[in-house]
């Protein structure tokens, strides 16, 4: 840094091709383009250049996160995906992980003579289905630790619920010879010499921190420099307490403002029916197919469908019912659906009068833009528009105006759920996403001609017995069972 010029320092194949004095800023600047270029057999294992960029992001995520006072940039192809100026650590957050984490952080700044730990997390209602905006850092460095994160999930505790993945950057300073880091060959996985008290001080600090607006029960956090007011995590959460925090006018804002999403997210499935098209079949196949609904509707009884629970359909015949799971058998048929759609007829697209703009975080920006030629067959017509932004020409027909936005967040959120099952490819990831995504929920209440419609859709298909994932979308009970269990 104190040189009046740079190296530029050029390798190639393990060997040193050049190096020379260049004028340059203070800095560092590192470009990679071939690789393995003269090794075809390890070539052949790189996916798809999307694909590499985001596994690049994820490092590059770790390592800007960590020294917020630096400037980083990153840039693929010629197109700049990170501009990041140096800053607080909150600016970095957000830059990093989306501006709608702007007003959603809580402050976390703890510190003993032992460890301090300092860094943010997301209000419940920023939660996820998927653990992706989660880190922790031990002396500056990315680890992974399925323990700490058990410590941040129980000072969430009925925060968020049990498949909701909060978000949190913590960082934990410590004396070095607390940590043992040879463990693991990346170095992610760590041991500390003494778990339960970094776990109980993760803990505190969490729930401290929610506390403050609020939103958590209020703990005493006056820790001394052995930290021997650690066990104060084990105070019970009486109903003193939870009367206390629940009164709240920030808590019972949160309430609300949960309960406004869900009603609004369910008043959507209203038009589910909407959303029905023919699926595609051959033709030399439209006749058995016909045949077999036919059947199944001289089998059972279409006319006298019953919904349990605004959850569950009840068909019967003369031999006894079916149970089906109104979600499941809906999933299997939008599954099909967009099934037929990848392969050959594409779903139509209605456009949108006034196209709608979509900011995403730089890492949801790169998936996205590798599913664009699918979700293009899905019925959705996404344009980049530089920075991150996206502009949204169409949409299918069942996704409201002015919610675009929203079913493309929920779809990246699904895709990235099934991102660790290595089994099935990126398209299958989608078809599963979307039709997860689009289902009818339970609880939905059904007439009983979308009942019939459904069930019409779910006998037409291929596999109607399961969904896509395995699970039943229906259950047979034979009279004669029923008669059984009344000692008949």
């Amino acid at each position: 840094a104190e040189d009046d010029a740079g190296i530029y320092l050029e390798v190639e194949n393990s060997m040193v091709k050049k190096q020379e004095p260049v004028a340059m800023e203070n800095g560092t600047s590192i470009a990679m383009k071939n690789l393995f270029f003269n090794v075809p057999a390890r070539r052949n294992f790189l996916k798809s250049n999307a694909a590499e960029l985001r596994h690049i992001v994820d490092e590059f995520t770790r390592v800007a996160m960590s020294f917020p006072e630096i400037f980083f940039s990153l840039s693929s192809n010629g197109q700049q995906v990170f501009h990041l100026d140096k800053g607080s650590l909150k600016q970095r957050v957000v830059q990093l992980l989306g501006n709608h984490y702007n007003a959603r952080l809580v402050a976390v700044d703890e510190k003993t003579d032992y460890l301090n730990i300092l860094g943010f997390v997301g209000k419940p209602d920023t939660a996820k289905k998927t653990r992706g905006d989660q880190y922790f850092f031990v002396n500056n460095r990315f680890i992974k630790s399925a323990y700490l994160n058990h410590a941040v999930m129980n000072a969430f505790d009925a925060l968020v619920t049990k498949d909701s993945f909060p978000l949190y950057v913590l960082f934990i300073e410590l004396n070095p010879a607390q940590v043992d880091i040879n463990v693991h060959p990346t170095k992610q996985e760590i041991k500390f010499e003494d778990e339960k008290i970094v776990y109980a001080f993760v803990q505190s600090a969490v729930k401290h921190a929610l506390a403050q607006f609020s939103i958590s029960p209020t703990l005493d956090f006056e820790l001394d420099a052995g930290i021997q007011s650690l066990d104060a995590v084990n105070k019970p959460f009486t109903e003193e307490k939870k009367a206390s925090a629940s009164a709240s006018s920030l808590y019972k804002t949160f309430t609300q403002k949960n309960q406004a999403n869900f009603i609004e997210s369910t008043s959507d499935l209203k038009h589910w029916k909407d959303f029905y098209e023919p699926l595609a079949v051959p033709k030399d196949a439209a006749i058995s197919m016909l045949q077999g609904i036919e059947d199944m509707r001289k089998q059972y009884n279409f006319d006298h469908i019953l919904q349990l629970h605004h959850t569950f359909i009840v068909l019967q015949n003369h031999e006894g019912y079916l149970l089906i799971h109104q979600q499941n058998a809906h999933e299997r048929v939008l599954y099909d659906r967009y099934a037929n759609a990848v392969n050959g007829k594409a779903i139509h697209t209605q456009q949108s009068l006034f196209p709608a703009t979509i900011n995403l975080a730089a890492a949801d920006a790169v998936l996205l833009t590798e599913l664009l030629p699918d979700l293009l067959l899905l019925g959705y017509r996404l344009e980049p528009f530089g920075n991150n932004t996206f502009v949204v020409q169409g949409v299918p027909a069942d996704v409201l105006s002015g919610n675009e936005t929203l079913a493309i967040e929920k779809i990246l959120e699904q895709f990235k759920h099934f991102s660790n099952e290595i089994k099935f490819s990126k398209r299958e990831k989608l078809l599963r996403s979307l039709a997860i995504q689009h289902a009818i929920k339970a609880g939905v209440a059904l007439s009983a001609k979308e009942m019939a419609s459904l069930l019409s859709d779910l006998f037409a298909c291929n596999t109607p017995g399961a969904t896509a994932s395995g699970r039943p979308t229906y259950l047979s009970f034979k009279k004669d069972e029923l008669n059984k269990m009344f000692g008949r």
